[in-house]
């Protein structure tokens, strides 16, 4: 028997036939492969996606300061540099090089550290992480700062400046390691419905209960992604679907007992009584025109747009640079969104495969949820435009997270075999 071994598609073939016809189908498969090797893929595998991604996230991040600092103008055009961390776009530009900082630092650690692994106790970094989470939801619902009518920060004095982390940004991506740690430790056996199922529901249940008291979008987003992730981490279908009996009256509740959110869904759902949020981000999208009225010449951002530097961003891009700068940032994430779901099926690790993927869905559907919003297409809730919207816990999180996707991407690369030279055919036989 003759068994023909391509390293870089792992392909064997095992041809039980005579000594000259097996000479003659190695000679025939050699000639095919042009005498190197097999790969129905040979153009894409060469792609450095590790290398796309940073690009990507550099050029969402640079675009983002641009434009948060043009959003933040004041009609007076003058900043008080002693106050220089009260104001918002100044903050932006220290964020944006420490956000890179972040994402390389995070891309050295090894994404094994946030696995469930059998090695000692105290190696995986995810259980001290859901336990920080967990005490910092329950802190800020006591002693929070309230923001806007919701108490869901925590403030840091440090000298005169004041430091604000939302602890619900940090639960998004700890509930991701901690989906995909469990669900690839357990992955033989998630058709147990009390056993595995249950209990990781139960997990999600309880940050989506803390979260959700005062952050209705980020837990509606923790839950849609927690469904993803068991979806394609190998839970049954109808497991899927029992806890909606609970859940769906569980929002239902959520959105009666805020006349808030009432008022949102009322005022989508009737183009006539449009929030006014909503109708001024659609009249700067309309005065944007093809190319814009000019980097900074735009007008809405003087008092007409609330949260013009972070959840209405994409409505000053669209006034200012037009309808082609929003195809560009939108190609942007459309490349980031390729080349994490590349990332994901190259990886060997099922763990890897499903934190790649989950990082990749969490900031692409970020990213979807906020130009939906901006558009009219989704009802108004308070999704940051991942890398461009001004916050320095969204932005400094969220690359940490691409970090941990590049350390995935670097890691898979490793495993893969080295660039195909002639020895990789190999002809072995056995008696």
């Amino acid at each position: 028997m003759t068994i023909l071994w391509c390293h870089d598609t792992k392909l064997r073939l095992f041809i039980g036939m005579g000594e000259q016809s097996q000479t003659r189908v190695f000679k025939l498969v050699k000639k095919l492969s042009d005498g190197r090797h097999i790969n129905m893929n040979s153009e894409v595998s060469k792609i450095n996606h590790a290398r796309v991604i940073e690009v990507a996230v550099l050029l969402l991040m640079a675009t983002g300061t641009v434009f948060v600092f043009s959003a933040g103008a004041t009609i007076g055009g003058q900043f008080d540099l002693s106050r220089f961390y009260t104001f918002t776009t100044l903050k932006q530009m220290i964020f944006f090089p420490l956000a890179v900082g972040v994402m390389y630092v995070v891309s050295c650690i090894n994404y094994r550290r946030f696995s469930l692994t059998d090695k000692p106790v105290g190696y995986s970094l995810t259980p001290y992480l859901f336990i920080l989470t967990v005490g910092l939801l329950v802190y800020v619902l006591f002693w929070g700062v309230e923001k806007n009518y919701s108490r869901r920060w925590i403030e840091i004095t440090l000298g005169s400046a004041t430091i604000s982390f939302q602890p619900s940004e940090l639960a998004k991506w700890v509930m991701i390691c901690v989906l995909a740690a469990v669900l690839s430790k357990y992955a033989r056996t998630m058709d147990r419905f009390w056993g595995r199922f249950v209990p990781i529901c139960g997990v999600a249940a309880l940050v989506v209960g803390l979260i959700v008291i005062e952050d209705f979008g980020t837990a509606a987003f923790i839950a849609m992604m927690t469904f993803l992730m068991l979806l394609i981490g190998g839970a049954k279908f109808w497991h899927l679907l029992s806890p909606l009996p609970v859940v769906l009256p569980g929002f239902a509740a959520a959105i009666l007992t805020s006349q808030t959110r009432i008022n949102r869904i009322k005022s989508f759902l009737n183009p006539e009584e449009m929030a006014y949020q909503a109708e001024q981000s659609l009249i700067a999208i309309g005065t944007g025109g093809p190319t814009g009225k000019g980097l900074g010449q735009g007008v809405i951002k003087y008092g007409h747009l609330p949260e013009d530097t972070t959840d209405f961003i994409f409505a000053i891009i669209a006034e200012e640079m037009g309808f082609g700068a929003c195809v560009f940032v939108i190609l942007l994430f459309a490349v980031f969104a390729w080349a994490g779901i590349r990332i994901a099926l190259r990886c060997q690790d099922p763990f890897g495969r499903l934190l790649a993927a989950g990082i990749t869905m969490a900031i692409v559907l970020q990213a979807a949820i906020n130009i939906g919003v901006v558009t009219v297409v989704l009802p108004t809730k308070g999704i940051p435009l991942p890398f461009i919207s001004a916050g320095g816990t969204s932005m400094l999180l969220t690359a940490g997270a691409v970090g941990v996707l590049l350390s995935i991407a670097r890691n898979s690369e490793s495993l893969l075999p080295a660039e195909p030279q002639e020895y990789l055919f190999r002809r072995t036989e056995h008696e």
